[in-house]
């Protein structure tokens, strides 16, 4: 009796001590688990609206002559300019997320603006309205 005792206490000996050892996980495996994927496609969506900030501030001030339109117009000019690749919403880290070729967007707003330099509005003065001063227009 006392022998069946032992081997069943050892037999459950055997399989409780495999609960307690420690699971071997790579750190990729372990943090997997708390990832998300729609956190990932809400970050590239994010990188892709700054994207098409730019773009729409380069294409819509690329004419203008009002210090405000110019400054933003550089800004957007600058930055997808820019081959600098340290800050994470740069140019380049943000078309290598989105998988898009840089120097094609560049080529292409380049051309863009070079083929739409005829089309910069014409600003008018229109007479004073009695006060005095000019009021400007586009055209």
């Amino acid at each position: 009796m006392v022998a069946k005792g032992k081997r069943g206490f050892s037999g459950g000996h055997d399989r409780l001590a495999g609960l307690f050892e420690p699971d071997v996980l790579l750190p990729a495996q372990f943090f997997a688990a708390f990832r998300r994927a729609a956190g990932l496609d809400r970050e590239r969506l994010l990188m892709l609206a700054v994207l098409e900030d730019a773009i729409d501030c380069y294409q819509k001030y690329a004419h203008v002559r009002d210090p405000r339109g110019r400054q933003m117009f550089e800004e957007s000019l600058e930055w997808v300019a820019s081959e600098d690749r340290t800050w994470l919403f740069s140019f380049e880290n943000i078309c290598d997320t989105l998988e898009i070729n840089a120097d094609y967007v560049r080529r292409g707003l380049r051309e863009w603006r070079e083929r739409n330099e005829h089309r910069c509005p014409k600003v008018v003065t229109i007479p004073g309205d009695g006060t005095g001063l000019p009021h400007t227009a586009t055209a």
